[in-house]
């Protein structure tokens, strides 16, 4: 007997599942369980992926639905993994309590670097593992190192084609070979969602804003990000979109909207603020935006890559400048999404929907920002990440990289290794100080 063990925490992720499943991206099993995880802060006032709207047209694919939050109580799903001297009696507690017997266990799961993903497959020793993704840290390098007990366990690397042509390089260090579950499975899965979340408001090709709760990720401050909206809001406006619907983070606080509608009043603008969870692919199908908003949202590239929709980009410069340390891991989709699409209030951009860098180009940048990300992990992209430096820096390509970072690294951009020390020498530092004043002082 064969049990394939599908962990989730999306309804999107779910959704790319169920594309696999329908596209035989699995082989047969003689059983399927969907293990869902609500990774939520705070998950008792969250609805989990199987109580939202448009799940239960997933649902089918599996056998059985279990909770692993319920499993695990009352441990949270991102904080808790079993202690290695645990795990034999977990897998041995979880084949009792799931009825898995002997059987040959097989997994899929998301996010492999952190739990809850690595937990499980930390516990299920001997299992195969299928990682998938559906955004875009599949383009990005692997966030932490993993355990090659756990890594090479890994067979492929199942992943949307957002960006068509880009190269993942997430597990690329164990050799994992990236496969594309077929774009036309996906967005037949998607067009099986569109009747989902019956109460929403009919609007007609409106401006679509997509919020993403980045202040949950501290990325940004909750105000800094309700500053990010609003900006949003008064860039699709002054592009002459007057029907806006802003479709906020599941988890983000209510008085984000209601700041919204009074910026919205301000500007002479009708403006719905959605309070239906359901996928932004159901509003492109229901209500063909005019417009898609975000900062740097998969949705973004779905709703360009699946539904020729045109898309606008606001504030990941900033965000580029803003994200620390270096190596988070949210830095590849920024800089995908800044590459690529048009800026909100580049006008002409926007209305031509001319793609920023060509997928040649594209591949090169993320080489060399994975490698700045993570050089103990990916060291043979150091010759490409040195290449690309050299011919490619510029006014227009430094944001998406560090000085300080490159002078660490000894690449090229970086300050040259005999002059390194200046930074940090203090008699340097008062000498420069002291001839800065003596130049005010004979300015003034």
């Amino acid at each position: 007997m064969t049990t394939q063990i599908f962990l989730a925490s999306t309804l999107y992720g779910t959704a790319t599942l169920a594309a696999a499943l329908d596209s035989e991206c699995f082989a047969p099993a003689d059983r399927r369980i969907l293990l869902v995880s609500n990774n939520a802060a705070t998950p008792e006032t969250t609805p989990a992926l199987d109580e939202m709207p448009g799940f239960e047209h997933l649902r089918g694919r599996f056998d059985e639905v279990i909770s692993w939050n319920e499993t695990i109580t009352p441990f949270h799903p991102g904080g808790w993994a079993p202690r290695p001297d645990d795990a034999p009696l977990w897998e041995r507690h979880l084949r009792l309590a799931w009825d898995l017997g002997d059987d040959d266990i097989e997994l899929a799961v998301e996010s492999i670097q952190v739990n809850p993903a690595l937990g499980v497959c930390q516990i299920f020793t001997g299992a195969p593992v299928t990682v998938y993704a559906d955004g875009l840290m599949s383009y990005g390098p692997t966030r932490n190192k993993i355990d090659p007990l756990v890594g090479t366990r890994v067979d492929r690397l199942l992943h949307l084609d957002l960006v068509p042509g880009l190269t993942p390089l997430l597990l690329t260090e164990f050799g994992v070979e990236p496969e594309i579950v077929p774009t036309d499975a996906f967005a037949k899965v998607l067009a099986e969602l569109e009747d989902t979340g019956g109460t929403l408001p009919s609007v007609d090709a409106p401006a679509v804003l997509l919020g993403q709760y980045l202040s949950a990720l501290d990325i940004l401050t909750a105000e800094a990000e309700e500053k990010l909206h609003v900006r949003m809001l008064k860039g699709a406006v002054a592009l002459g979109h007057t029907h806006v619907v802003f479709k906020p983070h599941p988890t983000a606080p209510a008085r984000w909207s209601r700041i919204l509608e009074k910026e919205a009043q301000k500007l002479g603008a009708d403006l719905t603020v959605l309070d239906t969870p359901v996928l932004a692919e159901v509003l492109y199908q229901r209500m063909r935006p005019a417009l898609v908003v975000g900062c740097f949202s998969t949705a973004l590239l779905t709703a360009s890559a699946l539904y020729g929709l045109p898309v606008a980009r606001i504030g990941t410069e900033a965000l580029l400048d803003h994200l620390t340390p270096f190596e988070n891991s949210n830095r590849v989709p920024v800089t995908i999404v800044d590459a690529l699409l048009p800026e909100l209030t580049a006008r002409k951009a926007v209305t031509d929907q001319r793609p920023g860098m060509d997928v040649e180009g594209l591949n090169a940048l993320v080489r060399a920002v994975g490698f700045a990300m993570q050089p103990k992990i990916y060291p043979s992209l150091r010759p490409d990440a040195e290449d690309y430096l050299m011919k490619h820096l510029s006014p227009g390509t430094w944001r998406y990289f560090k000085r300080r970072r490159l002078t660490s690294l000894a690449l090229p951009g970086g300050i040259p290794v005999q002059l390194a020390f200046i930074p940090r020498n203090a008699t340097v530092r008062r000498v420069a100080r002291r001839a800065r004043s003596l130049k005010r002082a004979t300015l003034g």
